[in-house]
């Protein structure tokens, strides 16, 4: 069975809302879980933390073995391990089994970040890969409001928890069997000599003039030897990898899934119920979702640079009048209403600027020859400085207080604009090639 090219985007974003669902649901269901089995703010915080340590695991394994087994085949596995993940989170009898279960998920999730961003910009074409690729971002938001509308739904069962966590067992079959059916990048296609291959599924997703110039390109980056571990630290792929490892820590030490994670923790503080605070977020779901739909369609019209620079200025004064509301509107008649607008600020800002560029130009900014490697350690990276920020974030709350937590989340978001403007190199309208060439040439402040 052939997909269209609509089809094969689709099933190709699809791992990122197995992503978004996976590590949206814990905002919920953590409630439910820390109250049955008892646990306290540390114990409660590596539950949730479990998916970013497997997340660290898969990152490191997943995306090197999809430079030698394909990007399709990996797919496939990742299917089955979110599929194995779901069901023994579901299940769990205890604390341990569930942080278990949540680890092996989490594999599943560090091996989506880094594939589903990487297949999608080998497929799509220059012109509108930043759109494209975004659709990893919309997917991820997807799953997203898919796991507070669980987390609604099953908060009053007796087994809501595990419900809410062994739902993800029914999008990863089915992400499995659109696995089946999607192609091979075709580059990884070119790389192992399957040229006619290659240009057959490009001539499904681009014009026939498109594709010839394009396996053109492709067969002559691939000419060049097989990169190793030591040439992603190579000194001509140093701006690529400043580029992607900064991009990477900075998106999370700006908090963003701080806010995912424990919003309803957050607006509980500000005046909020546990119900109230799990309806909300489904508001907000919702809401996250239109933004990401309209920043995907707008995507290649701006770029990336500005983007990212505007997202990190709108980011850190959410959160540092979120800083302000919790000093001067605590305990105040109408508080929760601030503490609502602010967070829906802060994660809009998000969801339209550094949610997608950030996994679109790790996509984009590695050499061919490397790009499975180094898009594997620049996602773990990610779920490293993801893991840091969750982890700590009970613990900090309670010790440092909302007030000072927030405000170091919005001096990172000002370190990140900062961070884009003197250090990231644009790569809106270039293509995948003439990016690696500019890196040969030492030449990427002229795509700027």
């Amino acid at each position: 069975m052939k997909l269209s090219k609509s089809m094969i985007f689709f099933f190709g974003a699809l791992g990122g809302l197995l992503f978004g669902y996976d590590t949206g649901v814990i905002a919920g269901a953590q409630i439910f879980i820390q109250e049955e089995l008892k646990l306290n703010e540390s114990q409660i915080g590596f539950v949730v933390s479990c998916v970013l340590i497997g997340a660290v695991i898969g990152a490191v394994l997943i995306s090197p073995l999809a430079d030698k087994y394909g990007r399709k085949k990996m797919m496939m596995v990742t299917a089955f391990i979110f599929f194995i993940g779901a069901i023994g989170c579901g299940l769990a009898p205890d604390v341990v089994v569930l942080n278990i279960s949540r680890l092996f998920l989490g594999i599943a999730v560090g091996g989506a970040s880094a594939l589903v961003p990487m297949y999608l910009a080998e497929l799509a074409p220059a012109k509108d890969r930043g759109r494209l690729t975004a659709l990893n971002q919309l997917m991820i938001m997807t799953g997203m409001l898919i796991a507070y509308i669980a987390n609604f739904v099953w908060q009053d069962s007796a087994i809501g928890w595990r419900l809410m966590l062994g739902f993800a067992a029914v999008p990863a079959l089915i992400l499995f069997i659109g696995a089946v059916l999607l192609p091979e990048s075709p580059r990884y296609l070119v790389k192992n000599g399957k040229i006619s291959q290659a240009l057959d599924i490009l001539n499904n997703v681009l014009t026939k003039e498109e594709a010839d110039k394009e396996i053109n390109d492709i067969q002559e980056q691939n000419a060049q030897a097989t990169g190793t571990f030591r040439d992603v630290f190579s000194k001509w792929i140093r701006p690529a990898l400043v580029v992607a490892f900064g991009l990477a820590i900075l998106q999370q030490w700006m908090g963003c899934n701080t806010v995912f994670y424990y919003a309803p923790r957050i607006l509980m503080s500000g005046g909020t119920d546990a119900a109230t605070a799990i309806k909300t977020q489904i508001l907000l779901g919702v809401f996250y979702v239109i933004v990401t739909v309209v920043a995907t369609i707008f995507m290649d019209r701006f770029k990336r640079r500005t983007v990212l620079m505007v997202g990190a200025i709108a980011m850190g004064v959410s959160f540092f009048a979120l800083a302000l509301a919790f000093h001067f509107e605590a305990g105040k008649e109408g508080f929760h209403i601030w503490t609502f607008v602010f967070i829906a600020t802060y994660i809009s800002s998000f969801c339209a600027t550094w949610g997608p560029v950030m996994w679109i130009m790790i996509g984009e900014v590695f050499p061919l020859k490397i790009r499975g490697l180094a898009v594997g350690i620049a996602s773990l990276v990610n779920w490293v400085a993801n893991w840091t920020v969750s982890v700590s974030f009970p613990a900090l709350e309670a010790s440092l207080g909302d007030i000072v937590l927030f405000s170091i989340f919005g001096i990172f978001c000002v370190i990140a604009a900062l961070f884009v403007k003197y250090f990231v190199f644009e790569t809106r309208g270039h293509t995948l090639e003439q990016i690696e060439h500019a890196l040969i040439e030492n030449k990427t402040k002229l795509l700027n």
